[in-house]
């Protein structure tokens, strides 16, 4: 199945954008897609995610048989594949001429290079050395295939362990990994691909380019080097010369791009190192984000205590009592007696019979032509007097019971009628209490507590006909 070629329109659009200097996924010129690695549960596993494109490395080994060339050094095979599912370009069971090439660059890369020691991998010379096989699987296709392939293969092979191997006289055995640690492969460096993309004979440039940039360009070029500026191989491809001066700007842009590749390889060495040493949980499945709600949570972070000594009795201890002091002292009763509205003055209604009283004293006043001293309220001082000496007298109480007729009969007892009044007679209160008189009592005793300001009013008497 061949590839959905891009239109017309496309390839302008693409085109025009790269003369502007501007990338249509929002990237400089010189900028990477952001890379991910993360290693498998099994040694020598690694995963690479370009941007939109992933590669998955895989390195095995066994013993062989070595060259007659070469007998005390070991074997390093390289294979890509490339799948259908990687690509709709893509042929199942055979390599295209695109495949062929992108394969033989990356084992130049790595073989050629000598960025493992071979020697290091002879078990017995002449008969038995290690081969390694580095497996390149391409899951998906978005471009810069072989930048992305390197960084895998790399990666991977600084995480594989191979057994340990002992030789004693002539026998030979490889012990597994219960037995004893597996022993990691002798990496002298890191070669990794840098490629390039090429516009307009070679006017503009591009790194890192997608699957559609790398559709529309004129060129390639990629540059493989390590972080000693050392560099492993160089491949030029497309119709097109380029100038000195264009190439030894590649080869500076990729001295930059490499020396950051190898920290990130580096550093995700660690990271896993670290992890499986702790005990934690590693692999492509804990790499994988989660779509869910509690993704982004914090996790709980436990609290050293050790420094608290103080203890709950500690500071209970030391507490001291509350004090309450409110300043008032509570009024206790007898049993039988009551108080209603008493410790305020009075701001409601004013006694009927006071009033009664002080307007015949002010009417009388009047016929006579005398001059009054009353209150604010109207309250005569005489009145006021009489109150204050009614307060210095004991109270008695007085037992009224209403009924459904008109009239009431009111009953005056006194202190000695009083006593023990509960013990012989229990008397339940009746439903239909009427509280009248006894609300004008504690009126008329609260309006005297608090006697206003005196002022003087003349009224001119009634002349009598």
């Amino acid at each position: 199945m061949k590839e959905t070629p891009l239109s017309n329109v496309e390839r302008d659009f693409l085109t025009a954008a790269i003369k502007s200097g501007k990338r249509i996924d929002g990237r400089e010129t010189y900028d990477y897609r952001n890379i991910k690695i993360t290693f498998g549960t099994e040694r020598g596993c690694c995963e690479v995610q370009l941007g939109q494109t992933r590669v998955l490395a895989q390195v095995s080994c066994e013993t062989v048989e070595p060259r007659s060339t070469r007998p005390t050094e070991g074997e390093l095979y390289v294979n890509l594949e490339l799948s259908p599912m990687a690509s709709p370009g893509f042929e199942p069971g055979r390599l295209s001429e695109y495949g062929v090439e992108l394969n033989r660059l990356l084992e130049r890369c790595l073989k050629d290079s000598r960025a493992v020691d071979m020697e290091s991998l002879c078990v017995v010379a002449g008969e038995k050395v290690w081969q390694i096989r580095v497996d390149v699987h391409v899951l998906n296709h978005d471009g810069s295939i072989l930048d992305c392939g390197s960084i895998a293969a790399i990666a991977a092979l600084s995480h594989f362990r191979r057994p340990d191997v002992t030789v004693i006289g002539e026998s030979v055995t490889i012990h597994t990994t219960e037995d004893r640690d597996p022993v990691p492969l002798s990496v002298h460096h890191m070669p990794v691909c840098i490629s390039f993309a090429f516009f307009e004979q070679g006017k503009y440039l591009l790194v890192d380019p997608t699957f559609k940039e790398e559709s529309v360009m004129e060129g390639n070029m990629v540059v493989a080097m390590n972080a000693h500026r050392e560099l492993c191989t160089v491949q030029m491809t497309g119709g097109m010369l380029l100038l000195k001066d264009q190439i030894m700007r590649c080869s500076q842009i990729a001295v930059v791009k490499v020396a950051e590749l190898t920290e990130l390889i580096k550093k995700a060495l660690s990271n896993d190192a670290k992890a499986r040493s702790e005990g934690k949980k590693c692999g492509h499945a804990e790499s994988l984000s989660r779509q869910r709600i509690t993704t982004s949570v914090a996790q709980p972070q436990p609290v050293d205590t050790t420094e608290s000594v103080e203890t709950a009795q500690d500071v209970l201890d030391r507490a001291q009592e509350p004090v309450h002091d409110s300043g008032l002292t509570p009024a206790v009763f007898d049993t039988g007696f009551g108080g209603i509205g008493e410790g305020a003055a009075n701001t409601w209604l004013i006694p009927e019979a006071e009033n009664e009283v002080d307007e015949d004293e002010m009417q009388d006043a009047e016929e006579e032509g005398e001059e009054v001293d009353t209150m604010d309220d109207g309250i005569t001082e005489d009145a006021v007097r009489r109150k204050e000496a009614s307060k210095s007298q004991p109270r008695v109480a007085e037992g009224y019971h209403s009924d459904s007729s008109e009239e009431a009969e009111t009953v005056t007892l006194n202190e000695a009628d009083m006593v023990g009044f509960n013990k012989r007679i229990p008397v339940e209160p009746s439903a239909d209490l009427d509280l009248s008189v006894a609300l004008k009592t504690s009126q008329t005793i609260a309006a005297t507590t608090a006697p206003p300001a005196k002022k003087k009013t003349k009224r001119k008497g009634k002349k009598n006909k």
